[in-house]
């Protein structure tokens, strides 16, 4: 297996394919940075550990080792069609600083193009992402809404003026296809068999409009996600989006999704009451492979 030389306190770091034995040193790595918890002190389902074990699986993920310290930084890198996307990349707190996640994100994307990412607001990310050939393009913006707001949001016009039925993964996937030319159909397998998972078809006059997924959150199911959202190309994404948030909250009390700052679904949703509570910026390069208008991201894999 091919490594390469990192630095690090205490010697060279080791860069190698993550393997089913380095997960619970991955999910500590998770944790410290809030993206995780202990099964004590889950209110809810593990949404987690299937989503590592599927990255271990399907796409490519790596961890840095430390002489003496073990496992110090988590990177994977999903192939989602249009582009190869980063969904993870996490050092240790106590390793930060040591050029660790500069050298794991080299392996993990090698010469492959285009990418794409989520930015944070930690001030060390945005440089490392535009030195790695992306660029800054857009805000994702995280919202959240109660009963009230997706109910307002569901009953405008534009969502009445749409359909949505149940989906099926194997059919979302197909249409995914055939709108975007990448072919997603393990992720779909996934998204697909998320706890509380909603697999939906939004429909218009002309047949299926956009695809996507409701969830629970791993804080437990009154705690709701819009996972994903994908659109037809061409179609106006306002009425399939509105639509969606109404089906995706389901009997949860809180509703969150993610939403692209040029999407023209945003002002809406705001004006039924839906707050940002968070920002992240994508990024991508050599040039910017995904339509905004198009997809309500699950920012994980894209």
């Amino acid at each position: 297996m091919a490594t390469s030389p990192g630095v690090g306190s205490g010697g060279a770091a080791v860069v190698r394919l993550a393997t089913p034995e380095d997960i619970p040193a991955i999910r500590a790595i998770l944790a410290a940075h809030g993206n995780d918890a202990p099964a004590r002190e889950r209110l809810g389902p593990d949404i987690v550990g299937p989503y590592v074990r599927h990255l271990l699986a399907h796409h490519r993920a790596m961890v840095s080792e430390l002489p003496g310290s073990g496992v110090v930084a988590f990177g994977a890198v999903a192939d989602v069609g249009i582009a190869w996307h980063l969904a993870d990349l996490f050092v240790r707190p106590a390793h930060l600083g040591q050029g660790l996640g500069r050298t794991l994100l080299a392996a993990l994307y090698g010469d492959r193009q285009p990418r794409t990412t989520f930015a944070s607001e930690d001030p060390r990310a945005l440089p490392i992402y535009i030195r790695a050939g992306m660029a800054a393009r857009w805000v994702a913006l995280y919202l959240e809404g109660g009963p009230e707001a997706a109910g307002r949001a569901s009953a405008d016009p534009r969502a009445r003026a749409v359909e949505v039925v149940d989906g099926d993964p194997a059919e979302q996937a197909a249409l995914e296809l055939a709108w975007t030319g990448a072919d997603r159909s393990r992720d779909h397998e996934l998204w697909a068999g998320w706890p509380g998972s909603d697999p939906f078809i939004v429909r218009d006059d002309a047949g299926p409009v956009a695809v996507g997924y409701g969830r629970d959150r791993q804080t437990g199911p009154a705690v709701r996600a819009v996972d994903r959202l994908v659109v037809r190309p061409g179609a106006d994404s306002v009425g399939p989006v509105l639509a969606a948030v109404g089906r995706c909250i389901g009997t949860g009390d809180v509703l969150d999704l993610t939403v692209p700052g040029p999407n023209p679904a945003l002002r809406p949703l705001l004006e039924a009451g839906f707050t940002i509570n968070d920002r992240d910026v994508y990024c991508a390069g050599p040039a910017d492979p995904l339509d905004p208008v198009a997809r309500l991201a699950s920012g994980a894999l894209l």
